[in-house]
């Protein structure tokens, strides 16, 4: 045993991206004295501007938008008690097949083995016993969620570190709550064409396939508030529709695909650190 606390490592594409799916275990394993690491690879530049203004329209200045979001991020960090928060500063690169995918110094555009290398340095410094990142599609096919995982992939392959590691996913339970509860909080959305249902099927995983199920029930409110601390962003973040009751009871256990380990700890899990402690 060392007197090094346990610590986590969060590698995430844009600011809110920490709290839509890992608030939960950011908020829980600070409470628990755990060290919580976030890695943001964008400026989140391509993200909506003050008053809603989209990207490519008129009055949208991703600079500004970059600024801002970075003051939104470390304010979501302040809910969740984040114990350090490193940025990698990427040009955000948009959408899937958006003009910005191409642009020179995009996340998109950058060799995986240029970011994989500095993230391999964070690893090295923060040593993480445990790291949270996306699957293969960066589980919606976002381009920076892509090119996170595979630089956080490439990044661990470059150190002598044996960390336990996951991809967030989401069980197809869940999926379907979350179907219904977009139908309840918006009565009018119209029926989702057959592409998309399909798309939406592919995501996540059957539920005796997610490997660790991790409550967080206690911890909701604070991702809540994390997510509303992106405020710009509010127009794209659904859940802030809900109010922290209700989003309490469908957000309270986040789920994850153990993907390597050396422990041996049994699956399924409630603890990312099982094994560890």
């Amino acid at each position: 045993m060392t007197d090094q606390p346990l610590t986590l490592m969060a590698v995430h594409a844009h600011p809110d991206d920490e709290a839509t799916s890992t608030g939960g275990i950011l908020a829980r394993y600070a409470a628990e004295g755990v060290r919580t690491v976030l890695v943001t690879c964008t400026d989140g530049g391509c993200g909506d501007g003050p008053g809603g203004v989209k990207p490519g329209d008129p009055g949208h200045d991703p600079a500004a938008v970059a600024l801002m979001r970075k003051q939104e991020l470390k304010e979501s960090c302040d809910v969740l008690k984040i114990s350090d928060l490193e940025t990698l500063d990427y040009a955000d690169s948009g959408m899937m097949g958006w003009p910005s995918n191409d642009a020179p110094g995009s996340f998109w555009q950058t060799p995986v083995q240029e970011g994989a290398a500095r993230l391999a340095d964070l690893m090295r410094q923060y040593r993480p016993d445990v790291v949270v990142t996306y699957d293969e599609n960066g589980f919606y096919g976002h381009p920076d969620h892509i090119q996170t995982h595979r630089i956080t992939m490439a990044a661990l392959e470059m150190t002598e570190l044996t960390p336990k590691v996951y991809w967030t996913t989401m069980p197809h339970s869940a999926m379907q709550r979350f179907g219904e509860a977009m139908r309840e909080f918006d009565p009018d959305m119209p029926e989702p064409d057959p592409a998309e249902v399909a798309a939406m099927a592919e995501m996540g995983l059957p539920d005796d396939e997610v490997s660790t199920w991790v409550d967080t029930t206690a911890y909701s409110g604070q991702k809540y508030d994390s997510l509303a601390a992106h405020a710009s962003q509010g127009e794209n973040i659904f859940f802030l529709k809900m109010g922290k009751e209700r989003f309490g009871e469908l957000m309270g256990v986040e789920t994850f695909s153990r993907v390597r380990d050396t422990t041996g700890a049994a699956l399924p899990e409630g603890d990312l650190f099982a094994g560890l402690r």
